[in-house]
């Protein structure tokens, strides 16, 4: 038979998730390159970022990890559940840095106490004071994913590889998602990294790039996973600046750069773990190929990549410029979006004000059927410890 006849087809679904970004590795400021204490990376300030989105009717939030600066990732997230009410949780886990076993029961407990508003992002960067090639990276990151998806959908893990050999019951880790549990997210652009999305994950999120860029980037996803019988959604993480008018927005764009001296711009973007990965030097090819004003096309604005190392480019516009633009994403085939801006609270403010109620969104886990019609009896305090 051929392959292509036998690939698992995702459910047809209208609109799209509309996720906003928290702040937790001190990415937030009202200048660019401009640190303002008030905008540190702390509790209190991100606590607020996320229950603002998820009041404003965002659908899911980034919540990212870094080793450099800010807060830990599954802490604050198990710390925002009860204090949020409909909005998923896009948690970033770094392979490798907690054992899978004991990332797999920690992610199930959480899902349990989100009720499944838990989606995952799969990093794989390198780990302090340790170097692999990008192959073994991502190599180390199909054995972690193997192991979760084994602790989730089976009675027990039982893995050799590579990385590492485990055999143990999975009672403890069955996750509130059913159906494999919880949504992966993955970004990466080298082979491997394509390769593992295709194979394991289930959103494929791009950074900024002209439209012709983003639909080559698609087309490959859509290829490689087709090779192994399955079908990938695709997001997009971007800025976005919008204002009643074009004119405005341009000049707040200006604005968030006019502190900014560009060394100290360099050196933001060089102190992070993934610097040299290929993601950030497509970014930065991008923002070289912009006009003298950063923009790479109509309403595409790279000089937020200025002061940042990984997503450098925002969607700048007036709300019916940014809605279209959005649309132009969609009709192409992406169906997950997370926007944020400078400083994020507002900005997530001035989006859902002028162009949030004219876009339809939706629960990712609840359209792909991962939310189960009542709660799964599987309680976490059977079987043994681990």
């Amino acid at each position: 038979m051929n392959k292509i006849n036998t690939i698992r087809k995702l459910p047809f679904f209208e609109g799209a998730e509309i996720s906003w970004f928290a702040p937790l590795c001190d990415g937030d400021d009202d200048f660019l390159g401009h640190r303002n204490p008030a905008f540190k990376s702390s509790w209190e300030n991100t606590s607020d970022v996320v229950k603002t989105a998820d009041s404003l009717g965002f659908r899911n939030v980034l919540c990212p990890s870094s080793y450099q600066v800010g807060q830990d990732t599954l802490t604050f997230a198990s710390a925002m559940a009860p204090l949020t009410k409909q909005i998923n949780l896009l948690t970033a886990i770094r392979c490798g840095e907690v054992h899978p076993p004991m990332l797999a029961r920690a992610l199930a407990t959480l899902d349990h106490i989100l009720k499944g508003r838990l989606t995952i992002n799969i990093i794989s960067s390198d780990l302090p004071g340790t170097k692999l090639s990008s192959s073994q990276r991502y190599a180390r990151s199909r054995e972690v994913i193997a192991i979760l998806k084994q602790a989730w959908t089976q009675e027990e893990i039982d893995f050799q590889g590579e990385f590492y050999e485990i055999k143990l019951p999975a009672a403890p880790v069955k996750p509130y998602q059913q159906n494999g549990g919880p949504l992966l997210y993955f970004g990466g652009y080298s082979p491997d990294g394509v390769a593992l999305c295709a194979e394991h994950c289930d959103v494929y999120l791009m950074w900024p790039e002209t439209e012709d860029k983003l639909q080559s980037l698609m087309d490959n996803m859509t290829n490689q996973a087709a090779g192994f019988g399955r079908s990938v959604l695709f997001g997009l993480r971007v800025h976005v600046i919008v204002r009643e008018t074009e004119e405005e927005a341009k000049a707040y764009a200006q604005y968030l750069i006019s502190d900014l001296d560009l060394n100290q711009g360099d050196e933001i973007r060089n102190r992070a773990q993934d610097s040299k990965s290929l993601g950030v030097s497509m970014q930065s090819e991008l923002r070289d190929s912009a006009d003298e004003d950063y923009f790479v096309e109509p309403n595409l604005w790279t000089g937020i990549g200025l002061a940042r190392s990984g997503c450098g480019a925002a969607i700048v516009g007036n709300p019916d410029q940014v809605y279209d633009k959005i649309q132009r994403y969609i009709k192409m085939g992406i169906r997950s979006f997370i926007f944020s801006g400078y400083p994020h609270k507002q900005e997530a403010k001035y989006f859902a004000d002028l162009v949030l109620p004219r876009l339809k969104t939706i629960s990712l886990p609840e359209v792909l059927g991962r939310i189960p019609k009542e709660t799964p009896n599987t309680p976490l305090e059977k079987g043994p410890r681990i």
